[in-house]
């Protein structure tokens, strides 16, 4: 596909890299919207990455939307020749088959495809796999890239890194549900979603975090710097915990002592393209290595 670019009113230029999610896009969008903030370009107030498109706001008192979109024209060519990221990959703990998650998921099953199984069931049995752990295996046992966040504060979306073929699709809800607990891990589509706070929503729900990631008072010890835990572009890992661990990683954050396990990496596209496997290999004995 060509790139679509689109202006909204006088402020927004909206670019379209894709029509579907792929990494090809998602990488060329984050590369844009990185050399966009790394040329400083004066007028431009934000810049909002997302799965497979950017959108630039400006201001056209200081840079006219004509000129905006040449440098944007111009960006896209040296996006196209990038291919590393330079990112971190963390681990975050998910306590699959909670009682929480299962709680909410009963209270709504009217509203559900199948209302005689769970959510995990039935993904399970869409996507071919024979038992629940299959699924679950599958789920926690590749990384993930934040292609997005956003629609709620700190709200990061993931896409699975294995071959397209492999990945894991589920459709929402039939109608949304008016509640899902604080920090549920969701999935609609290709996507997973960690739920940042408490509200409505429509994924799948597979399972809870105690790592909290998003905390606008920055009180817990990982996010005192940052109010928001995850980024555009960074790769994440989900290990599966059972609830003896979970209650033992909430009473480190509440206590203020618990370190999610975070390291830094550098992802090459091309490389991953190569040998997807080895690449993920690689990623998770750097996260591993203590």
């Amino acid at each position: 596909m060509k790139t679509r670019y689109a202006h909204g009113g006088d402020e927004h230029i909206f670019v379209e890299l894709d029509e579907e999610m792929s990494l090809e896009a998602f990488f060329k969008g984050l590369s844009m919207a990185n050399k966009v903030r790394e040329l400083n370009i004066d007028g431009v107030a934000e810049v909002c990455p997302a799965n497979a498109s950017l959108q630039v706001k400006f201001d056209p008192d200081v840079i006219s939307p004509h000129e905006m979109l040449s440098k944007l024209k111009e960006i896209e060519y040296s996006a196209e020749h990038s291919d590393t990221l330079d990112t971190r990959i963390i681990e975050i703990p998910v306590y699959y088959q909670d009682p929480w998650t299962h709680e909410c998921l009963m209270k709504f099953r009217d509203r559900h495809q199948d209302p005689d199984c769970t959510d995990l069931e039935y993904a399970a049995r869409i996507n071919g796999y024979e038992t629940v752990e299959e699924l679950i295996e599958a789920h926690s046992g590749s990384p993930w890239f934040v292609s997005m966040v956003g629609f709620v504060a700190g709200l990061p979306w993931l896409y699975q890194m294995v071959e397209r073929s492999k990945q894991i699709e589920v459709p929402k809800y039939l109608r949304p549900r008016t509640d899902t607990p604080k920090q549920t891990i969701g999935y609609g589509g290709c996507f997973s979603a960690l739920y940042s706070v408490r509200g409505a929503g429509g994924y799948q729900m597979f399972g809870i975090t105690p790592m909290p990631i998003y905390d606008p008072r920055q009180e817990v010890k990982h996010l005192q710097d940052f109010m928001i835990l995850a980024k555009p572009g960074d790769i994440v890992k989900f290990r599966s915990i059972q609830r003896e661990e979970y209650d033992r990683i909430l009473a480190q954050v509440e206590a203020r002592e618990y370190d999610p396990r975070i390291r830094p990496v550098k992802f090459s596209l091309d490389e991953f393209n190569k040998d997807i496997d080895g690449c993920n290999k690689k990623f998770l004995e750097v996260l591993n290595d203590d």
